[in-house]
């Protein structure tokens, strides 16, 4: 019986040990980041290198990925030099019918029955922290919009804004959340 007794205060111990060992880190937003080592972040102005969209374009995106990262981070935003640092510009911004809808009359054309909105943002991403996680991607997106029912110009800045929403995630997962 002492030896059964034994063996078992053995297997709990190890099973005690093994599990102390081990440790989890949860994150309610998902990142990654060490804040004892990473404090601040910096935001340089994005530019609008595609030759398209609405003038304010490049100035939406950078304000949206600022305030993306202070809402989701414990990060302090800083005008130059922080530990993740940020810059890069808008490369595309194209329009493209995605399929065609036959007017039924021989004498008027064909036209789009979907119009798509791709917008793609190149991303240089420094951490000064660990430069193992650097990283210069392209990130896009698009929305499709029926220009039978719409203009562009009504549903422009609602598309960009849903585009950039999900560029700014995309970016966010693969610089601190590390997916």
């Amino acid at each position: 019986m002492k030896l059964i007794n034994k063996n078992l205060g053995l297997v709990l111990g190890l099973i005690f040990l093994l599990f102390q060992s081990c440790s989890v880190k949860y994150s309610f937003t998902g990142t990654n980041i060490n804040y004892e080592l990473v404090k601040t972040f910096s935001v340089d102005n994005f530019f609008n290198d595609s030759g398209g969209g609405p003038a304010n374009m490049e100035q939406l995106f950078t304000e949206s990925l600022k305030e993306y990262y202070q809402r989701n981070t414990q990060l302090e935003l800083v005008r130059s030099n922080g530990d993740l640092q940020f810059s890069g510009a808008i490369k595309r911004y194209t329009l493209t019918p995605q399929s065609a809808v036959s007017s039924g009359n021989p004498n008027l054309p064909d036209r789009a029955g979907q119009m798509r909105l791709t917008i793609a943002v190149e991303v240089d991403y420094i951490n000064l922290t660990n430069e193992e996680e650097n990283l210069k991607r392209s990130f896009s997106f698009f929305q499709d919009y029926d220009p039978r029912t719409t203009t562009l110009l009504d549903v422009e800045s609602q598309l960009i804004e849903e585009i950039f929403k999900n560029i700014i995630q995309d970016v966010f997962t693969a610089t601190v959340a590390n997916w």
